[in-house]
């Protein structure tokens, strides 16, 4: 059985077959992940959010802050903003449907070694760490309260984590580290203004993954969410967000050995 891992879709669905068709994947014994962000800025979410969550039980999705974003927009916790492309999914007659499928996947997934995240893990954060702290975000966003959280969501402070920490401020940088972090310090505090390449780091910050003693440093973590970043493979990471929605590439990467494939943006964007 083979795993694939597929990077930021955001409603880039052409591409998304297209690859899906270059992938030596079978059905039957191989698995999908994606790694969030699965719709907005590209033409056709709605799409995307259907053939993913008609996979089933082949694929594993982990969510992504556009993900959040169309559940925000959906629930009326969240105004449009001006690059949105969410229209389509919000008057679609399965929007229900699909909103609260995304309201059920998880923020984490950890198998085996391999761990997959939207954006990244803080520093002080073991796995197991942060897989409890996922959990903690997954109850309340498929629970009954699920409103009340979604609209307290939004928001950069507090900017670090602390163990101290309680309700909503607390799954705030749980939420914000795994979907929007990219740079931080060494003692995990979080910039969520840069966005550029790892040379583009604040003063006293630097890429999340390269904080020194970061305490997930013996797993590998698969992630997206940072296009600037690119493809970038190593023994304790695979990063496969290459940036389809800004003309780039969809990729994919087998995790049992590291192949790539990708396929071109045929949509004509441009950042």
């Amino acid at each position: 059985m083979a795993t694939y891992a597929i990077g930021d879709i955001q409603g880039c669905f052409d591409e998304l077959e297209a690859l899906l068709r270059a992938l030596p994947y079978s059905s039957a014994h191989d698995r999908l992940w994606f790694v969030g962000d699965l719709v907005n800025r590209g033409p056709q979410s709605l799409d995307v959010l259907r053939l993913v969550r008609s996979l089933g039980d082949r694929a594993v999705t982990v969510l992504g802050n556009h993900d959040l974003h169309l559940v925000a927009r959906a629930l009326g916790c969240a105004k449009g903003r001006g690059d949105d492309t969410l229209d389509a999914v919000l008057a679609a007659p399965d929007a229900t449907e699909l909103v609260d499928w995304l309201r059920g996947l998880p923020l984490l997934h950890v198998e085996g070694a391999w761990v997959m995240v939207h954006a990244g893990l803080l520093p002080q954060w073991t796995v197991a760490n942060a897989a409890a702290l996922a959990r903690e975000v997954e109850r309340a966003l498929s629970g009954p309260g699920h409103r009340e959280f979604v609209a307290r969501l939004y928001g950069s402070r507090p900017d670090r984590w602390d163990d101290a920490l309680e309700g909503t401020d607390r799954l705030r940088v749980i939420v914000n580290a795994m979907t929007r972090m990219r740079f931080c310090t060494d003692d995990g505090v979080m910039d969520f203004h840069a966005k550029g390449e790892t040379a583009a780091a604040p003063a006293g910050y630097g890429p999340w993954f390269d904080i020194p003693g970061r305490a997930s440093a013996g797993a590998s973590i698969v992630c997206g969410h940072w296009s600037a970043l690119g493809l970038k493979l190593r023994d304790d990471l695979v990063a496969i967000d290459t940036g389809c929605v800004w003309g780039g590439s969809l990729s994919a990467v087998r995790l049992d050995d590291r192949e790539v494939f990708q396929v071109p943006c045929r949509s004509g964007k441009s950042a």
